[in-house]
């Protein structure tokens, strides 16, 4: 199998690979590495493609954290900030890029079907449309992205909008930032829409009931949420926030064929999700609640997305170049 695709999407947690035999192709030997097993990014796609006995003849690498000027840098890997011409020596590939996991994702989204989607809060967007795009995802961290038509194709427009400021509305939402801003020196909104966030959120509930720290991760309270009713407010806290993230996301990027929701935490808390103020804090944006009600919001099911974005990437970078 020398003419075939690798695809990665690669978090801070975990480190997804996978081949393609063609631009529209399946991916398949999916498999997923933890990212803290290894040194750096070609340390952990030799691995893969190792185990694999595979040597592809063309690779798109999505990362989580800023690309640019040749350089990746992984925002919460605990890599070093890496080159990517050492990257694609080091695996023998001819091609090779590194692009933003988010950039990925977004170009996954005029692929996604029906079946790929869960509407939230009314209709779910149709992504293959005319307007702009948006995907927001918390996960190990938290990321945004847009996706613009244009004549010549879907262009995705990626960015740190995980970095902006925490957009706290309530007063215990409020409090819950000055806290953070207090421990973290920042009110940054990846600080509470993230893994770590969810937990930091439940945290700093605990502190202003005046009851005693859990120090609880994600997963424990997205799965155990009977027995504690802070539990429950930290998550529709989350979704609030979440909301009122993807609102501005929206009016930033103009994303009337709507914003799509992806990342690792929400597909385990849709209950909490349907029920939560996500959607109202999504509209309530006075004076243009009439241009962001219009606009339709949807959960990523998917299983890989950001690999399909990833193929996407080198269908558009090797027009002529198909894998045999």
């Amino acid at each position: 199998m020398s003419g075939v695709w690798l695809v990665a999407d690669v978090g801070g947690t975990n480190a997804r690979f996978a081949l393609l035999d063609g631009p529209g192709g399946v991916p398949s030997e999916v498999r997923s590495l933890p990212t803290a097993g290894y040194p750096g990014l070609a340390e952990a796609a030799a691995a893969y493609l190792a185990a694999v006995g595979v040597r592809p003849s063309a690779a798109c690498l999505a990362v989580a954290g800023p690309v640019g000027g040749g350089t990746y840098h992984l925002t919460n890997a605990g890599w070093p900030r890496g080159s990517v011409e050492e990257v694609r020596a080091h695996l023998g590939v001819p091609h090779l890029d590194v692009i933003n996991d988010f950039e990925a994702l977004a170009l996954s989204l005029p692929r996604l079907g029906p079946d790929d989607l869960v509407a939230v809060g009314g209709r779910a967007p149709a992504p293959a449309g005319a307007a702009p795009l948006a995907v927001v995802g918390p996960g190990t961290g938290l990321g945004v992205a847009g996706l613009v038509p244009t004549p010549h194709g879907w262009v995705p427009v990626p960015g740190e909008g995980g970095q902006v400021d925490v957009p706290a509305a309530t007063d215990r939402e409020i409090e819950v930032a000055r806290l953070l801003r207090a421990e973290k020196g920042a009110a940054t909104a990846e600080y509470l829409l993230s893994g770590a966030g969810l937990a930091r959120i439940h945290r700093y509930l605990s502190v202003l009931d005046g009851a005693p720290a859990a120090g609880l991760t994600a997963r424990e309270i997205t799965e155990r949420r009977d027995d504690d009713p802070r539990r429950v407010e930290a998550l529709r806290m989350f979704c609030a926030l979440l909301g009122s993230l993807a609102g501005n996301a929206a009016l930033t990027l103009g994303a009337r064929g709507g914003v799509l929701l992806g990342g690792g935490i929400l597909p385990r808390i849709v209950d909490v999700l349907h029920a939560s103020e996500f959607r109202a804090r999504f509209e309530g944006k006075p004076p243009v609640e009439d241009y962001v009600r219009a606009i339709p919001t949807a959960l990523i099911v998917h299983p890989g997305p950001a690999l399909v974005g990833a193929a996407v990437r080198l269908a558009q970078s090797l027009p002529d170049m198909e894998p045999a």
